[in-house]
Parts: C-alpha cells; structure tokens; sequence
C-alpha cells in the first residue's frame, strides 16, 4: 500500500505568503505540493475522496473548505498549474488520474467506488474511460471550493453551484501579475524619456499600460463588442483622448486636413497596443476559448501591427514635411 500523507484543513502563515507570492507572479511555476494521497481529519473506508491539481493553491482552496469532515484528497500531478489550466493543457486528465488511482492503491484504502472532481477538471477528464478502467465513478463536484460543504450535506449541486463567474474581484486579481512581469523594463523606459525630455511619449507609454493592464479587466463586461481585441481597441480610443486633444490644440493653426491627421495619430499609436494587452487576458477569464483565442489572433494581430505603423507613419511623415516647409 503507498504512503498516504497528511493535511489538515488550516492554512498557516506560510500558505497565506504562498497566495500573495502566487498573485504577484512570483516563482510562478514553484507553488506545488506533492502528488498523491493525502488523509484530511480521520477519515474512514467510506470516506469521501476529493481530486485536485498539486497547484498549491487549488489545493489549499479545496482543504480549507473541508473543516473536519474526514476525508481523503487524491492530488494529480498538473506540473504546478492549477484544475481549469490543467484540464486545457492534459495535465489534469483521463490518463493521470488513472495513474494516480492505481499508484495509489486507492481501491484498497476506499469501500466506495467515487471520485468527487471539480466540474472545471471536465475538459481533461472523460469519466467514461475512468469508470471503465478503475472501476471509480466521476462525480463532478462544484465549481468554487466554497460550496463544497453544502455541495457534501446534500450531493446535489444547485445551479449557481455550476455556474462559472468572472466578477470584479476575480478580474482584480489577475492584474498584479501583469504589473509585475512588465515593471522593470516599464520603469526603466519611462526614467530614460523624462530624462531625455520625452515627456510626452512617456505619458503615452504609461497610458497603454495603465489601460491595457489594469482598466480593461475592471472594465471587461461592460465595454462594446465581444472579442477582447475589440474592446481593447475601443478602450484605446477612450484613452487616447486627451492625446488627441492635445495634438489638435497643437495643430489648430493648420489646414482642417493636417489638424485631423495630428488628432488622430494619437489614436493610431495607442489604440492597438491597448489591444494587444487586452489579448493577454484570454487565458484569465471565462469570456472565451481556445478557439475564440486563436480566431483573435489571427484576426486582430495584423490589424494592429497596420494600425500602429499607420500611426508612426503619418507622425514621422507629417513631422518632416512640416520641417522641410512642405506643409
């Protein structure tokens, strides 16, 4: 018989400087716990057993909610990447919970013949193959660890208990770890305009990333359109606002023609890059899928290489001829 470890329901302080280490993107990749089976309280033959990925913390999200309930918690090995992630990429799969059950000798340590799975380990898993091979049937528990207690009183699972959310705390969460992959060079790039007198531009580059980063997620559901690239794209036009009415100020002297160009520039230059940020938050939300990720690309990434150029170059264009008295 393997080893079983032990876990208690109590996240210590350590747990809780793992959560914000994870928020912050720090040591992406290392917050794991081992795989296998795990005892939780004082669990019996007939006690219930869990499934969840070895991200520790979808791991520590399940066990806080189990108070005392006497329990077991079957961890598959996901490379660190939590359940939703992990069922996309294969990690927490069909072939890996086999593997797991049978490395673990669970049929000998559980009378019962059920698993209880996160709902949003379904795309990995195919329950069918599962039954068939070990003989364990798949319950697909709740989607939030929190509904776990009532979800066990009744073995039913309600409808907002299926229902997958997005809401404004989950969209905040995401946003830490977009600054802090992007801080340093962003921080470097913005002390060497201001010292270089480029104020303006350093304004601009703060202002995509302001928008792209941290806006847009707040702003997600409500912003027109559908796709993220889309949204972006508008959200830009919002943020380039006060760009264009500074060009336009600047510009006001001009032909109406040339002040129109000027004024639109600076939505060309911000626009897209906003729209390019916005693309990153596709593999954050339940706003869209692997399919709808790839038809964005394709769709939106040579768009907003077009638009971009188009904005340099009428602003390196119309620069030069103003220089040399053509307009």
């Amino acid at each position: 018989m393997s080893m079983i470890m032990q876990t208690t329901s109590e996240l210590t302080d350590e747990d809780r400087r793992v959560w914000l280490k994870a928020r912050l993107g720090i040591d992406r990749m290392g917050h794991r716990v081992e795989p296998g089976l795990y005892s939780l309280g004082k669990p019996d033959r007939d006690s219930p057993v869990f499934v969840t990925a070895n991200y520790r913390l979808s791991f520590n999200a399940l066990r806080s909610q189990l108070g005392d309930l006497g329990c077991y918690i079957l961890v598959l090995n996901t490379e660190g990447i939590n359940v939703w992630c992990a069922a996309g990429k294969g990690t927490f799969g069909t072939e890996e919970l086999i593997r797991r059950i049978e490395s673990t000798n669970l049929k000998e340590i559980v009378n019962h013949r059920t698993l209880v799975v996160p709902q949003l380990g379904a795309p990995g898993v195919a329950a069918p193959e599962v039954r068939k091979r070990t003989g364990f049937k798949v319950e697909w528990g709740p989607i939030r660890a929190s509904h776990i207690p009532e979800y066990m009183r009744t073995r039913k699972a309600t409808d907002e208990m299926r229902r997958v959310r997005f809401d404004l705390r989950d969209r905040m969460e995401v946003i830490p770890v977009e600054i802090k992959n992007m801080f340093v060079p962003l921080a470097v790039a913005l002390v060497v305009l201001f010292l270089l007198g480029m104020r303006g531009t350093a304004f601009m580059i703060l202002t995509i990333v302001v928008g792209g980063v941290v806006v847009f997620p707040i702003l997600l559901p409500f912003l027109p359109t559908r796709d993220f690239a889309s949204k972006g794209f508008v959200l830009g036009v919002v943020a380039s606002i006060p760009f264009m009415g500074r060009a336009y100020i600047a510009n006001v002297n001009e032909a109406p023609w040339i002040a129109l160009v000027f004024t639109l520039v600076p939505a060309l230059m911000i626009s897209p890059w906003v729209a390019f940020l916005a693309l990153n938050f596709t593999g954050s939300t339940t706003f869209t899928s692997r399919t709808g990720v790839r038809r964005e690309i394709f769709r939106y990434i040579p768009m907003m290489a077009a638009t971009f150029i188009l904005g340099i170059g009428l602003e390196v264009g119309f620069a030069v001829a103003k220089w040399y008295g053509v307009i």
